[in-house]
């Protein structure tokens, strides 16, 4: 089964820790990356289409992505590598509605098998939307500010001057608050990796 929670790999290692072994051939450490985030990916990705297929094809895309990513030793690696893949997944969601179908060029390129997934898989896909709630994950994280700013940024893919008018504040100030709550993210994945 493909989304098996089953398998995970207990690593105390960070994701940037991991993407650097990664990005030194070692491809399990991407592995441990894969299943540490894999379902917060396709709990995002699947509240927002509408069907699992397409949520696993978009997530699969995502995670090729940062494959190449990780093979391209001329560009540096993510600072919060869940936040990177939320934002790629979006711009992926976005172009998918744009042309009407989900790009695989970055498993095109790294020469990819197209998944295929069974009736188990698809149920599995709509369990794991259904158990991830990122939201809830997000505000147990981040002070009531930084969500909102986070929130209406990262995931509804909102302008910030926009975001600064709902708000009542400057751009800089939710600028700052997007920064803040990624310094939280980052550093709370940071210390539950290495507890």
């Amino acid at each position: 089964m493909v989304f098996d929670r089953a398998n995970q790999h207990p690593d105390t290692k960070t994701d940037r820790q991991l993407l650097a072994e990664a990005r030194d051939g070692h491809g399990e450490s991407f592995e441990v990356l894969f299943r540490r985030h894999h379902a917060v990916v396709l709990s995002f990705l699947a509240r927002r289409v509408e069907g699992p297929e397409l949520a696993a094809d978009l997530m699969a895309e995502t995670f090729a992505s940062l494959v190449a990513l990780v093979r391209d030793r001329t560009r540096p690696l993510p600072p919060v590598p869940l936040a990177w893949l939320l934002v790629s997944g979006r711009n992926l969601l976005i172009d998918s509605y744009r042309h009407g179908r989900v790009d695989n060029e970055a498993r095109r390129r790294l020469s990819m098998l197209p998944v295929v997934l069974d009736d188990r898989d698809l149920e599995r896909v709509e369990e794991l939307s259904a158990e991830t709630d990122l939201l809830r994950e997000l505000s147990e994280r981040l002070d009531p500010d930084q969500l909102q700013a986070i929130r209406a940024r990262i995931l509804d893919d909102r302008e910030y001057a926009e975001i600064a008018a709902e708000l009542e504040c400057s751009e800089s100030v939710v600028r700052k608050r997007v920064s803040r709550a990624l310094g939280v993210l980052r550093r709370t994945m940071e210390a539950s990796d290495n507890a």
